[in-house]
């Protein structure tokens, strides 16, 4: 039997759009897993575990991990993201904090280097 399709939380759905309305021109991709990427790198993501993640440079994560007590972004069951950052539910319902933060991680998403996209 295949791997039944995963289906975002509503509800943390919502946060991440709201979060990223922060910033003109960015949308979502992806339909079991929405992510944002910029010149072939990912910068925001929402997991199959329904919690989203930001990519933040290396100040800006160290600030929001002790901030928020927080911890790495799991993208996948198992797999921890060492850029990322796992956005608290507490901060779901502080939309301006969470636009103020998703600011930096697209201007740090701004700052990498380009990787060749695969097109098909």
């Amino acid at each position: 039997m295949p791997p039944s399709k995963h289906i975002p939380d509503p509800r943390v759905l919502a946060v991440f759009e709201k979060m990223i309305e922060g910033v003109a021109g960015v949308a979502l991709k992806g339909d079991q897993n929405p992510y944002l990427s910029m010149n072939g790198n990912m910068y925001a993501q929402m997991s199959k575990l329904d919690r989203i993640g930001i990519r933040l440079s290396k100040e800006d994560l160290a600030e929001f991990l002790e901030t928020y007590q927080a911890g790495y972004h799991e993208g996948y069951p198992g797999f921890f993201q060492k850029e990322y950052a796992a956005i608290p539910e507490a901060l779901y319902e502080d939309i301006e904090t969470l636009r103020a933060w998703f600011r930096k991680s697209h201007a740090y998403a701004l700052s990498l280097k380009p990787k060749p996209t695969k097109k098909s």
